[in-house]
């Protein structure tokens, strides 16, 4: 007995063969999100604005599709098997794009593949980290955080090295890169997949049914074929991005009318959260719209001190500011949440939302500044350093924590679908910051001209950003006596209830 036991797979073996797979998961989606923008502008000749909605688009699909990917892994082929099948896709999607076949239609398929392994891979990975620490509630916290700490080294790598193989070695490298480092998370896998044959859902212990098998390849032939379509047309793509936010409106609005009077004050607390959230992901999308063409244009490229060149960043690579940022940062969060709690020091996550916001509100501040006071002159990339570690910080207090709102605040019997709900909330945020960000889109012929012509443009779009992320936080301000008396009524409620 004790020998048989010794041989099981411990938690953490199982964890790591997961951990493994997401890291190199989120190296190639991140490698791709470096340079994707600059591709189809700088390769393909897309305008900003077709670039802009052509980017928020596939990030409202890639943030709808894990809610059916889940649904999949759960009833149909299991987590394990899903989830691997949304690797191969994803690998296939990079590859697609590696063969720089140089037209839009090429781009469209490559991205509804990408989007639909996406779908197969997120929901499910996260699933099994889940499974794997079921019943152990200290354990499950540590795991998350080491889990999202891999998605930022993943993505510091990838945005640091696939803009440097497209400036030295062309665009097809990076992309192929993307998928050799996902193919490298499946391969690991594949070596050690004995140590997560214990974990997974029902269908995971059952021998795989054909018939199912064959219905979802084909549910994914149709399923590409309307994201193809949808990334093609704008038009039908910004109508299902409303349909999506009209429905989340509807059904919200339907669970709290059959909702208990104890049940009300955590639901209207989660909705006012998920919103303030869904409100965060329209600035966090600038980095990698405005942001980025604000850095290929205005931004100098070499940080100096004292008349020392330390280092070059390409457009590209100041993306990887924000993770480099979210791993500083994460650690010193940490530590004054404890230090607060050790002191008898409540910080619920209303407030940190209103410190975020005001983090983010700074963040465009200083963007703004630098874009108007930058007259025909480069802007300082200390300027993006600092901005975005402001930026960040806020993303620790606001993003990372808005599946807790949904765990803490919505009731049991809905909880899956408001971790859909929210997931959606979030895409329809993302193409709605895609959107915003064409009031800096520019030409063309200003383009390609010096940075007195683009920094006053830029400069119009950050200033609306501070003043939105600066009404966002009075708001919540004014909001916080509401969201203080819901909680206690919900925290009252669920004592009556125990």
């Amino acid at each position: 007995m004790t020998a048989s036991a010794s041989s099981l797979p411990s938690r953490t073996q199982s964890f790591s063969v997961v951990l493994a797979i997401e890291l190199w998961e989120r190296f190639g989606f991140y490698g791709m999100q470096g340079i994707l923008l600059l591709y189809m502008i700088q390769r393909l000749g897309f305008s900003d604005t077709q670039a802009n909605l052509l980017w928020g688009t596939f990030s409202a699909v890639c943030y709808a599709a894990p809610a059916v990917g889940g649904w999949v892994g759960d009833t149909l082929l299991g987590a394990r098997r899903t989830m691997v099948m949304g690797a191969v896709v994803l690998t296939l999607g990079y590859v697609l794009l590696g063969v720089d076949l140089g037209g839009q239609m090429a781009l469209f398929v490559a991205l509804a593949v990408i989007a639909l392994g996406n779908g197969l891979f997120k929901s499910n990975a996260a699933n099994l980290v889940r499974r794997v620490y079921e019943g152990d509630d200290a354990r499950i916290d540590v795991a998350f955080t080491i889990y999202y700490m891999s998605i930022n080294v993943g993505s510091t790598l990838s945005l640091l090295l696939t803009p440097w193989l497209q400036e030295n070695y062309g665009w097809s490298p990076p992309f192929l890169v993307c998928a050799a480092g996902l193919a490298l998370g499946v391969a690991c896998y594949t070596l050690c997949r004995k140590w997560l044959a214990r974990i997974g859902s029902r269908p995971d212990f059952e021998p795989l049914v054909f018939s199912r098998l064959m219905a979802v390849l084909g549910g994914m032939v149709l399923v590409l074929a309307v994201m193809v379509g949808l990334l093609r047309y704008p038009a039908a793509g910004r109508a299902c991005v409303w349909v999506a936010a009209l429905s989340v409106a509807v059904v919200w609005t339907v669970l709290y009318r059959r909702a208990s009077a104890a049940v009300r004050p955590g639901l209207r607390l989660a909705y006012l959260l998920i919103v303030q959230t869904m409100l965060y992901f329209v600035f966090y999308q600038q980095m990698v719209t405005s942001l980025t063409l604000f850095a290929l244009r205005d931004v100098d490229s070499a940080f100096t001190v004292g008349g020392f060149t330390l280092f070059h960043l390409s457009a590209g690579q100041f993306q990887a500011l924000n993770p480099v940022w979210i791993m500083l940062a994460s650690p010193l969060l940490s530590w004054v949440y404890k230090a607060m709690a050790d002191r008898g020091w409540n910080f619920p996550i209303a407030e940190k939302f209103i410190v975020g916001f005001s983090l983010v509100s700074l963040s465009f501040l200083i963007w703004w500044w630098s874009a108007a006071t930058g007259g025909n002159h480069l802007v300082s990339p200390w300027v993006m350093f600092w901005a975005y570690g402001a930026l960040s910080i806020g993303e620790l207090l606001i993003s990372a924590l808005g599946l807790a709102v949904v765990a803490r605040y919505a009731p049991a019997n809905v909880g899956g679908f408001m971790m859909g709900s929210y997931n959606v909330s979030n895409g329809v945020a993302m193409y709605l910051g895609s959107a915003l960000a064409n009031l800096a889109a520019v030409g063309p012929a200003v383009a390609s001209g010096d940075p007195a012509q683009t920094l006053p443009v830029y400069a119009g779009l950050f200033r609306m950003l501070f003043l939105l992320g600066l009404g966002c936080t009075l708001l919540f301000v004014v909001c916080l006596p509401f969201t203080r008396r819901w909680d206690a009524q919900h925290r009252a409620a669920q004592v009556a209830a125990e």
